[in-house]
């Protein structure tokens, strides 16, 4: 606490030159802090009060950074992050860019991970950090138009989000099937399309129980009906979310719209949480995308569902994997 109020009175206090020539150098070594700290050391109690003295909201609000600073001590936090902290508030604040670089140090601004750890360079300029996900990596340049770029961020996370919900919806209907003893008719994704042509696509399991009861509303006997429903629903959406569509509070990012319908619990209240949500999903995102290329590419080969593949090579490790000759025969490959 001494050592806060010292620094109060930088350039007020001839008993202090010291520490004022410490404070005003370029940079301050670790052995000439601690000869600030010595010289500070048993005085701490008269540099309060002169400090209390000459400025006292100022002393005031260094007292109550002290108390402050001690909790978050006590917690198990370090100076280093602390201060990083500050600054990256202080940025979001003022708008100041080079306070902001603080936020979030650990997947933005300049110091992010790199797409090859330390043998990294040669990041395009226009590769900053500002946005989550960004690793540095453009080398053919795609996105050095800022139109562009924004046009591929926005693409890019449409598609990892529909990535991460159509890699479950493949797994889950055929986990139940053959895990829980649900009845489908075509448990495997990419057969179950084709039902509609056939029996039609009950989606809800039996159809001796559900047509009787739902038949128009959970069973899909028309192609046609099925695309010109979804055509214009999903099209009247999508028409909405590119023309502005509900973002919440004002100036929010169209892409992250938040507020109480698109974030009713409120996970991204806190833009330190909101960051650090972002960096995930995308990153979650990026591994559905490749997941799903995996389905595609497995059901084309072996003519099964991923949960069928998976169960049969954790049986048999050594026949059953994406190397041997077996695997591809399905088409003749």
């Amino acid at each position: 606490m001494g050592l806060l109020a010292s620094f109060a009175l930088i350039g007020t206090s001839g008993r202090l030159s010291s520490s004022v020539r410490a404070r005003q150098a370029p940079t301050i070594s670790t052995t000439g802090m601690r000869k600030v700290a010595a010289n500070i050391a048993g005085h701490e109690g008269e540099i309060l009060r002169q400090a209390e003295r000459v400025a006292p909201l100022r002393t005031k609000a260094l007292k109550e950074v002290g108390r402050m600073t001690s909790k978050l001590l006590a917690s198990g936090e370090s100076i280093q992050s602390i201060a990083r902290e500050v600054n990256c508030a202080q940025g979001q604040r003022t708008g100041n860019a080079a306070l902001m670089a603080s936020c979030n140090v650990e997947w933005y601004g300049p110091n992010r991970p790199k797409w090859l750890g330390p043998f990294t360079s040669n990041i395009p300029t226009y590769l900053t950090g500002e946005f989550p996900g960004d690793y540095g990596w453009d080398h053919i340049g795609l996105a050095a138009d800022p139109t562009t770029f924004a046009r591929y961020r926005e693409t890019e996370l449409i598609h990892a989000r529909w990535a991460m919900a159509g890699a479950l919806g493949c797994l889950v209907p055929e986990l139940l099937s053959k895990y829980a003893g649900v009845n489908y008719q075509n448990p495997e994704w990419f057969k179950a399309g084709s039902d509609i042509f056939q029996k039609g696509v009950q989606y809800f399991g039996k159809p001796e129980v559900l047509d009787g009861q739902f038949p128009s509303i959970i069973n899909a006997h028309n192609a046609v009906s099925l695309v010109f429903t979804q055509a214009v629903l999903m099209g009247a959406v999508e028409a909405y979310r590119v023309n502005g569509g509900p973002l919440g509070e004002k100036g929010a990012d169209p892409m992250y719209p938040g507020g109480e319908f698109f974030d009713p619990l409120g996970f991204a209240d806190e833009p330190e949480k909101a960051a650090e949500l972002k960096v995930k999903e995308i990153k979650n995102g990026r591994l559905a995308m490749v997941a799903m290329l995996g389905y595609y590419v497995q059901a084309i080969v072996t003519g099964k569902g991923p949960v069928t593949n998976w169960a049969e090579h954790i049986a048999d490790p050594g026949t059953n994997n994406g190397l041997t000759a077996a695997l591809a025969t399905k088409f003749g490959m």
